[in-house]
């Protein structure tokens, strides 16, 4: 018995893993390092391409929720984060390079997973996760296509990397907000009014880079990675509200709260590199050095990469998957990550967990995992497969998408640790439901 994984990424590292935990032979194909897409640039698998940071860490978050349900279904991301992360106040945020590194090596070296470095241009036959991301090859992208009749679009941004050694420490700061998470997470480059305000209109103008098929003016965009310049085209405050916001931050050599900051948070172990949060951007690469050059705690700053856009593709899920992501018009095929509408890094690692294990289900004859929607997973898996399917949309993490606690609780906090604990009872007493927790055995 063998299930095919396509696409070493975060959601097919994860599926290839449930699957091998639960007995079965993999065969995970992975087209890098023959082939790279135009965003990849590692021949390591479960790459980071853009932010290193897999949001809030605290369990009474959306996202934590999220990642604490994972590592109750032994998921091999949240070991691998463990190991590998950063400093980052509240968040979860790793090396990129190590964390890809210690994915790599764990299924590389597990006995039940074999690797198979060359692209996938036709569908499989026989039992298969798809996990191939939003920017699938051109010839599976057509199959696929073909097979599920259409796909949709948006365009995803990342944000530049700085060398730490070239900040300019006159105008910086350590600290995160709240003193949260230890001086150490986060360097702050603030900014008076008067500086704002000049670079502000400086990005608002800024030139962009061209990207096929795409409108400048209108940009179709996932709104958690909308390119700063796009955002503060909404008006002027947006973005100082927004990724520059001040609050809970206090510059050392005035005393007060700045009118805005721009936050650095550490990118790799050693601290030599560091991301802007929230900068996300399309940007021509001259145009980021100059305009994020008028930070002042920036104007010396050299990048190790600069910010870029890409195009995402994903799937009109409610069409074609259910909620354990097998097509609905043909057993044995399940789709994963981004391609499936879901919209995120852990996201991503969580549909490949339940597409992963419920191929396994499947293979051995056993009912597929549905979660209830009171849980993160489970209530992403329902917006994949029963959210209008005429106006469908990626989605991530949030409490929103939960169904509302049987009494109102009117603090904020109190009601989403309340959701929390109710989606890690009913998760629990659904996998007690299955045969063992280690994996469907």
């Amino acid at each position: 018995m063998k299930i095919a994984v396509i696409g070493a990424g975060l959601a097919g590292c994860e599926a290839a893993w449930q699957i091998a935990r639960a007995g079965i032979q993999v065969d995970l194909y992975e087209m890098k390092p023959v082939k790279f897409s135009p965003a990849h640039k590692s021949a390591n698998f479960a790459e980071l391409i853009c932010s290193n940071s897999f949001k809030a860490e605290r369990v009474e978050s959306a996202a934590g929720l999220l990642k604490e349900e994972m590592r109750r279904f032994g998921s091999l991301l949240m070991e691998c984060a463990a190991v590998s992360r950063v400093p980052a106040g509240g968040a979860l945020a790793v090396d990129r390079d190590v964390f890809s590194s210690l994915v790599t090596e764990k299924i590389r070296s597990h006995p039940l997973i074999v690797v198979h470095q060359e692209e996938v241009t036709k569908i499989p036959d026989t039992a298969a996760v798809i996990a191939t991301g939003p920017l699938t090859a051109d010839s599976l992208a057509s199959e696929i296509e073909r097979l599920c009749g259409g796909s949709l679009s948006f365009f995803d941004a990342a944000a530049p990397i700085v060398t730490a050694e070239s900040l300019d420490w006159d105008h910086c700061f350590a600290a995160s907000r709240y003193d949260k998470g230890g001086d150490d997470a986060y360097i702050n480059c603030p900014m008076n009014r008067e500086e704002y305000e000049c670079f502000y209109e400086e990005l608002v103008s800024a030139q962009r880079a061209p990207i096929h098929d795409f409108d400048v003016r209108n940009p179709k965009v996932y709104e958690g990675c909308m390119p700063i310049e796009v955002m503060a085209q909404r008006g002027k405050d947006t973005v100082r509200f927004g990724p520059l916001k001040p609050v809970g931050l206090r510059d050392p050599r005035t005393g007060h709260r700045p009118w805005a900051v721009v936050q650095l948070r550490r990118e790799n172990t050693s601290g030599t590199l560091y991301n802007l949060v929230g900068f996300q951007t399309n940007l021509k690469f001259g145009e980021q050095k100059r305009v994020f050059g008028l930070v002042p705690g920036l104007k010396n700053a050299e990048y190790a990469r600069y910010g870029v856009m890409h195009r995402n593709t994903f799937l009109n899920s409610p069409q074609v998957l259910g909620a354990d992501f097998c097509m609905k018009q043909r057993a044995g095929l399940y789709f994963a990550g981004q391609i499936t509408g879901v919209e995120g890094y852990m996201e991503s690692a969580a549909s490949g967990i339940l597409a992963g294990w419920n191929a396994a289900a499947a293979a051995c004859g056993k009912k597929p995992l549905i979660l209830p929607s009171t849980t993160m997973m489970g209530a992403l898996s329902r917006h994949v497969a029963e959210s209008a399917s005429d106006n469908f949309q990626p989605m991530g993490a949030n409490f929103g998408i939960l169904p509302p606690l049987e009494s109102h609780i009117r603090d904020k906090r109190e009601r989403y640790a309340a959701l929390s604990q109710r989606a890690l009872e009913d998760l629990e007493s659904v996998l007690c439901a299955y045969q063992g927790k280690d994996g469907v055995v």
